[in-house]
């Protein structure tokens, strides 16, 4: 188990950047897949963008394919999403989340960070 902190939220005009943070606890952080998903007012939280132990392989939502990059550090336990170009469409508090049991969390991860607040005005 891994305990995971979310940072770097905030309020953006549309077209704008925000680079998201997550820092994790635990020796063996290296060994899991780690991801992001975020959750809209009234909507259900759903997947945003996962990436493999190695750092080798990600997968994304169609919806943030090519604005979102997901990346990780294993020598500093973090790991990242840069979000570019920004729409309305994106605000949501966005969680952090890791698995040992699927490199690309395909399955409902077991750790989840307590989300941080993103925000798009138009």
């Amino acid at each position: 188990q891994v305990q995971l902190v979310e940072s770097g939220g905030g309020s953006v005009q549309a077209g704008g950047s925000l680079r998201l943070s997550c820092a994790a606890s635990g020796r063996t952080f290296r060994f899991y897949g780690m991801g992001w998903f975020r959750q809209a007012p009234g909507k259900e939280r759903e997947f945003v963008a996962a990436i493999s132990w190695s750092g080798g392989a990600s997968r994304y939502a169609d919806s943030v394919k090519g604005r979102f990059t997901i990346s990780r550090d294993n020598a500093k336990n973090t790991v990242y999403l840069q979000l570019n170009n920004l729409k309305p469409e994106d605000t949501a508090v966005y969680y952090c989340a890791a698995d040992s049991r699927s490199a690309l969390l395909a399955t409902p991860p077991t750790d989840w960070g307590q989300g941080t607040q993103v925000t798009v005005s138009s």
